[in-house]
C-alpha cells in the first residue's frame, strides 16, 4: 500500500480488494504504518476478516482494538457515535488510525441505504480531526452499484495492488440526498395517532402490538424506550402530533413514527450531544437499541423507522 497522505486533518480512503491476499496485504500494511508512527488503532470489520488481519499481523496485533463489525455495527447508524467516535474521542492527542468495513456481502437491501449514508456522513463527522479511516470494499462479492457509491463517498481510492488515486466523483452530500428515500408504511400495519396527552397510551399500544406480533423478553424494553423517545420528539419538535405504525417484516418487528418535524442536521442521531446540550439524545438512543434505523425527512415532515429482530 502506498502511504496514505496524512498532512490533511481527516483522511478517508476506500480500499477495493478482490482476494483475501490483497485484503490482508493492504490492511496489514496500513496498520504497520500506524505502528511505526505510534498511532492508536482500531479495526472494525466482519469476523472472518478480523482473523485474516490478526494472522497477518502475527505478534504485532497487541495493542490494537479489534471489533466484529457484524455485531458492533449491525445498525449502521450506531457506527459513528459508538464505534468510531467512541475510539477517537478516547484518544484526543495525535492521529488515530481505524479500519472500518461497514458494508459486506451479507448486508440486506433494506440495510444498504443506511450503510451508504453512513459512509458519506463520516466525511462531515470527522472533518478537521486528525483521523485516518480506511474502508475496505470487496469488488467481487459486492454489487457494482455499491462500488460506484464508494467512489462518491470516499475522496481517495486504493486498489488491491496499493495504487492510490483521487476520486473524481467524490460528493458525499449527493449520497446522503439520494438515500433520503420516502418510506411507505405497510398496508397491514396497526396505527395510532397521538398528541401530547396520548404519550402514555401510544407507548402501551406499541408494547401490546409488539407482544401480539411475537416480541418478548428484554427486547420489549427496547421497543418501549425507542417509541418513547420518538413520540416525545414528535410532541416537542415535530408539530405536537404524530402517527405510530407497527408491523412485521422478514422476522423483524418494524415501528415507524411520522410527524411534521424536519431534520436539518444530517448527523442527527449519529452525533453525540455536546456537554450541556439540550436535546439530541433521543434519536441516538434509538440507534443504540435498534438493529436498523431508516430516516426520511422532507418538506412534509419526517419518518423514523426502526427494526428489531423477533
Amino acid at each position: 500500500m502506498s502511504t496514505v497522505t496524512t498532512h490533511e486533518a481527516f483522511v478517508h480512503p476506500a480500499l477495493f480488494y478482490r482476494t483475501e491476499q490483497e485484503y490482508t496485504r493492504q490492511t496489514v500494511a496500513f496498520l504497520r504504518e500506524g505502528l511505526a508512527s505510534g498511532e492508536p488503532m482500531a479495526v472494525a470489520v466482519p469476523g472472518p476478516n478480523l482473523e485474516l488481519i490478526k494472522a497477518g499481523l502475527g505478534g504485532d496485533a497487541g495493542g490494537i482494538l479489534f471489533l466484529d463489525m457484524t455485531e458492533a455495527g449491525r445498525n449502521p447508524g450506531r457506527i459513528i457515535p459508538k464505534v468510531l467516535r467512541g475510539f477517537v474521542d478516547a484518544h484526543p492527542k495525535g492521529r488515530v488510525r481505524i479500519i472500518g468495513e461497514p458494508i459486506w456481502a451479507g448486508r440486506s437491501a433494506v440495510e444498504y441505504p443506511a450503510c451508504a449514508q453512513h459512509e458519506a456522513l463520516i466525511n462531515v463527522a470527522f472533518e478537521g480531526r486528525a483521523v485516518t479511516i480506511l474502508c475496505p470494499y470487496d469488488e467481487v462479492r459486492l454489487d457494482p452499484e455499491v462500488i460506484a457509491d464508494a467512489k462518491v463517498t470516499h475522496p481517495t481510492v486504493i486498489s488491491g495492488d496499493g495504487r492510490e488515486s483521487v476520486s473524481d466523483v467524490y460528493d458525499w452530500q449527493a449520497v446522503v440526498d439520494r438515500y433520503n428515500q420516502a418510506l411507505a408504511t405497510a398496508p397491514d400495519a396497526a396505527a395510532f395517532s397521538y398528541g401530547r396527552e396520548d404519550l402514555p397510551a401510544v407507548r402501551q399500544f406499541a408494547l401490546a402490538q409488539a407482544m401480539r406480533l411475537g416480541m418478548a423478553g428484554e427486547r420489549l424494553m427496547d421497543v418501549e424506550l425507542a417509541v418513547a423517545e420518538l413520540t416525545t420528539n414528535s410532541v416537542v419538535h415535530g408539530g405536537g402530533r404524530g402517527t405510530l405504525a407497527v408491523w412485521t417484516e422478514q422476522e423483524q418487528l418494524v415501528c415507524e413514527v411520522r410527524d411534521a418535524g424536519r431534520l436539518t442536521d444530517p448527523l442527527a442521531g449519529r452525533r453525540p450531544p455536546e456537554p450541556g446540550q439540550l436535546g439530541g439524545r433521543g434519536l441516538m438512543l434509538v440507534h443504540y437499541v435498534a438493529d436498523l434505523v431508516r430516516v426520511h425527512t422532507g418538506d412534509d415532515g419526517t419518518t423514523v423507522r426502526f427494526y428489531l429482530s423477533l
